[in-house]
């Protein structure tokens, strides 16, 4: 990954710090956003090399600023990966306010839309890159009470699939990686909203996430990572509109 210029967003933690890091540790150009100044701050301390800054991918008007600047800083844009995510609420679709459900599909899905909008022309017009959109096993399955988040990453997959017909006669791939439970701060919190609507400890649930995957465990972010990596390198050179799950196989799904 020598050289190659990518622009990752909402990495300053969890699964997004992962692959910028390990883009930074191959040997590429890294440029990250994200919305927590705290986060960024430990980032920015942690890898001086990256260069990181403020941006909301739900504002048009952010993204736009953040690309410019990303833009100037790195010269181009290689690769592109679309990692913003939130759980959204966890709630009886019956409950569940109009607001918290906009405001998931926003974070989960229209950030995608705002940032591949601007790194498609410079793309088309090198002629090459590769974009990968972070969907979840969530798009792969039903999942009760967090119907914002699992309608969100199943759209992201059409999304994606959708952008490989459309980019791909100007040698652009477009793939989806699809992680299962992940250790990190975001899955306690899925674990505790769940706890809360299920009546069940917290160490029933995270009990029962493991199992639901043939190997057993939660998924390291640097697991994804990995393959967010090999889908932007050459040696995937004919790997896209995939969805690629990250997830120990997962057998069952509630």
């Amino acid at each position: 990954m020598t050289g190659q210029r990518v622009m990752v967003t909402a990495a300053a933690r969890g699964i997004g710090r992962a692959i910028a890091l390990g883009f930074a540790a191959a040997g590429a150009r890294v440029h990250i956003c994200d919305v927590d100044d705290e986060a960024l701050e430990e980032f920015r301390a942690e890898a001086p090399e990256i260069e990181a800054a403020y941006c909301d991918v739900t504002d048009e008007d952010d993204v736009d600023r953040w690309f410019a600047d990303a833009l100037d800083e790195l010269g181009g844009l290689d690769v592109l990966v679309n990692n913003a995510g939130i759980a959204g609420p966890t709630a009886a679709v019956e409950d569940m306010s109009l607001d918290g459900w906009r405001h998931c599909v926003a974070v989960n899905l229209d950030s995608q839309f705002l940032c591949v909008r601007r790194a498609v022309p410079i793309m088309k017009q090198q002629g090459r890159g590769a974009i990968i959109n972070m969907s979840s096993t969530a798009g792969l399955y039903g999942y009760g009470y967090r119907t914002p988040y699992a309608s969100a990453k199943w759209a992201v997959i059409g999304f994606t699939k959708s952008l490989a017909v459309e980019l791909g006669p100007h040698g652009i791939r477009v793939n989806a990686v699809c992680p299962g439970s992940v250790e990190g701060e975001r899955m306690d919190r899925v674990i505790a909203a769940q706890a809360r609507v299920s009546g069940l400890s917290e160490h029933e649930i995270r009990t029962d996430y493991a199992k639901q995957a043939s190997l057993r465990r939660f998924v390291d972010p640097e697991e994804i990572a990995d393959m967010v990596l090999f889908l932007a390198s050459p040696q995937a050179a004919m790997v896209s509109g995939q969805a690629i799950a990250v997830d120990g196989h997962t057998e069952t799904f509630r």
